[in-house]
């Protein structure tokens, strides 16, 4: 079952994106988060043995957000990612699974030896 949102917002000052969704659930997710886990071939490769693991990013920052179609967005960040397309699903799953991704994505760049400074 697909929720839409109803509002999504970004603010620049803490580099997070708001998202509220119909049933209520809203979420704050920021920029860096999105952008390691972006949906895109480039950071989830063609399946999870291709999986990456993106460095660097604790600065990022989001220059626009661009509809596609009734079903998601695509994100552009300021270090010029612009191929994942954040469907609503996506976005969702994003917020309700934040903690337990976001201390894995920390566990993996520990494991490499990177940092998420630039």
């Amino acid at each position: 079952m697909t929720v839409t949102p109803v509002e999504i917002r970004y603010a620049r000052a803490d580099r997070t994106l708001h998202v509220s969704f119909e049933d209520g659930a809203s979420f704050d997710l920021p920029a860096e988060y999105l952008r390691v886990e972006s949906p895109s071939a480039e950071v989830q490769g063609h399946g999870p043995s291709q999986r990456k693991y993106v460095a660097g990013k604790r600065l990022v920052g989001i220059t626009a957000i661009e509809q596609v179609g009734v079903y998601a967005v695509r994100l552009v960040f300021d270090d010029l990612h612009d191929t994942g397309i954040y469907s609503w699903d996506y976005l969702y799953e994003m917020g309700q699974e934040r903690d337990t991704r976001w201390a894995a994505y920390l566990r993996a760049l520990e494991a490499r030896g990177l940092s998420r400074d630039p």
